[in-house]
């Protein structure tokens, strides 16, 4: 009974790490160095686990790309203040992040999204404005 009660909670522990150590840095697919800022429409957003992604329309050189914007687990951004709606297809945007170090890639990370009114949408769970204070809680929209 000992026995197995102990591989029991070998089981456990290693079901509870498992997805934890399958989390990725964002150095491990953005390179830090190669900051992008661009402005397009919103075309599509994914929301998801285990990441949303909002994908934005811009043009470039006389082409259109879509970016696919990573944001944080949808949980965290949920508590965060985010809710489903609060981008919209078609809405036009603002973004600023880092490119990923793939150059065939158009995915970005670590991003800030700017509305055409204003308001700052972080993608990151751990994202901040610059007085530490939540940007997507409406309390910090002032």
């Amino acid at each position: 009974m000992k026995r197995t009660l102990s591989a029991l909670f070998v089981a456990a522990v290693i079901a509870v790490a498992l997805p934890a150590s399958a989390h990725h840095s964002v150095s491990a697919e953005f390179d830090l160095n190669k900051p992008i800022k661009f402005t397009g429409t919103i075309k599509k957003i994914d929301w998801a686990n285990p990441h949303i992604y909002t994908h934005v329309e811009t043009k470039e050189g006389g082409k259109t790309i879509v970016y696919k914007v990573e944001g944080g687990p949808p949980n965290a951004l949920f508590r965060q203040g985010w809710r489903k709606d609060t981008l919209k297809v078609g809405e036009t945007v603002s973004v600023s992040g880092v490119r990923a170090k793939n150059p065939e890639s158009m995915n970005v990370g670590q991003a800030t999204i700017t509305t055409a009114d204003g308001r700052r949408i972080f993608g990151g769970a751990a994202n901040r404005d610059g007085n530490g204070a939540n940007a997507n809680n409406p309390a910090a929209q002032q």
